[in-house]
């Protein structure tokens, strides 16, 4: 007997380190899956400017290549007529061609993706990050710069709504995985770029050696992640289904034709696929989630795309172009930070959260207008701030959606609810034209 439960215990024990080794190993996929997905956009956007530096054959690669440049690296031809030292083309032409293909993705492509199983999924990401890495590096035109960075933008944009969506199929904590290494890419891409290329390697062979980035993904989704027996890797959902009913129908054959079709309808309810009708009804209770993310991230790249170029501090020992690095380096680690405090903190009240994110906008609004601040030190805390504030309405919104929705709802509810971050960075970059144009104007 004494040995039968010793024998009893190894086994519990064992499958205990099992289940740990499984969920540490979908926790670090999930991070290397939102790094990766994430870091050919980042990159896109600081490399374009070196492509581009090389294209100066006539004045509208000139002007493209400014606006590329100001995005990430803050410098660009200054409009000496105005009291503030800015570029007259706002960053915002640039974050809206970047931002354009994400949103129509993540509008659309809710109601049709569960047609393609994630495998597919995967492949297709993965090949149009590679190929934005490899347009770019051997681009000889503006159009081939930009045709580059719509690739990464449709990668990133598609692939965020199918990891979110996946994982519905796993614990809960892949989650907090995921939204870490969205928000690491940010600081890892940027830098990873900036030290190749300061180590004397030309932008075009730092991309080809980025390439190693969409294999990672491969390698992440397809050998580290364990999924479980329900995850539809090949298959489509609707294929799944359609099996599972033809078999219960089969299984019916001998009740009556009424009881057969409530237990149809019945099974339809809890396992079939969401119906156009369904769908709407969701994204109407989404709202409470999408509005609120809508919200920071539209105060978030207002300050990012309208107001940050404009915050300089020429009596500060840094010149334009590094208060302006220094920023964006600032965000990204906020960003990075929060998105990985979801193991200790968990906040509900995302509207807090939207209204916060609006005071720092307004904040900064006043201080381009009646520059009142007196240092960029005081800006580099606000910076920092913001990037903690979007980073945490991010993470919480995709983990209380995931808590709250029903199970068969939340695969169609984490895709759909991806929208609202894209759709309030394009009304940022909307809005930021005529206010970045009227500072530059006075």
């Amino acid at each position: 007997m004494e040995q039968t439960a010793s024998v009893n215990s190894d086994q519990v024990r064992l499958s205990d380190e099992n289940g740990r080794c499984t969920q540490w190993r979908n926790w670090i996929g999930f991070w290397l899956l939102g790094l990766c997905n994430n870091f050919a956009y980042v990159v896109m956007l600081s490399a374009a400017h070196d492509i581009l530096k090389k294209q100066e054959s006539s004045n509208s690669t000139a002007s493209t290549s400014t606006a590329l440049a100001a995005d990430f690296q803050g410098v660009s031809s200054r409009n000496g007529s105005s009291r503030y030292d800015c570029n007259p083309v706002s960053t915002a032409a640039v974050l809206l061609a970047d931002i354009l293909p994400t949103l129509i993705i993540k509008l659309f492509a809710p109601f049709l993706i569960h047609k393609l199983p994630y495998g597919v999924r995967v492949l297709f990401c993965v090949v149009m990050a590679a190929t934005s890495f490899l347009i770019v590096s051997f681009s000889s035109t503006v159009w081939m710069s930009i045709l580059g960075v719509i690739f990464a933008s449709s990668s990133a944009g598609l692939g965020e709504l199918s990891f979110l969506s996946l994982t519905v199929y796993f614990s809960r904590d892949v989650l907090g995985g995921w939204s870490s290494g969205t928000g690491g890419a940010g600081v890892a891409g940027a830098l990873l770029y900036s030290g190749l290329t300061q180590v004397g390697l030309s932008p075009q062979i730092t991309l080809q050696i980025m390439l190693v980035v969409p294999f990672m993904m491969l390698m992440s989704y397809f050998f580290l992640l364990v999924p479980p027996p329900s995850l539809p890797q090949w298959k489509s959902r609707e294929t799944e289904y359609t099996a599972v009913s033809s078999e219960e129908r089969r299984g019916l054959m001998g009740a009556s034709e009424e009881e057969e079709q409530e237990k149809l309808t019945q099974e339809a309810r809890s396992t079939g696929t969401l119906t156009l009708s369904e769908k709407l009804h969701i994204y109407k209770g989404l709202l409470k989630f999408v509005l609120p993310l809508g919200l920071v991230y539209f105060a978030e790249y207002f300050i990012n795309q309208g107001l940050m170029e404009l915050l300089y501090f020429p009596a500060f020992f840094l010149s334009h172009a590094e208060q302006y690095r220094w920023y964006q380096t600032l965000y990204q680690i906020g960003v990075f930070l929060s998105r990985s405090s979801l193991c200790c903190v968990k906040i509900r009240k995302l509207w807090g959260l939207s209204l916060l994110q609006v005071v720092n906008a307004l904040v900064l609004l006043l201080a381009v207008r009646y520059q009142f601040l007196p240092s960029a030190w005081l800006v580099f805390a606000i910076i920092l701030y913001e990037g903690l504030l979007g980073g945490a309405a991010y993470v919480n919104t995709f983990y209380f959606i995931s808590k709250e929705a029903e199970d068969r709802q939340r695969e169609f509810a984490m895709a759909a609810a991806s929208v609202g971050d894209s759709l309030g960075i394009a009304l940022a970059a909307l809005t930021s034209f005529p206010v970045h144009r009227y500072f530059c104007s006075l």
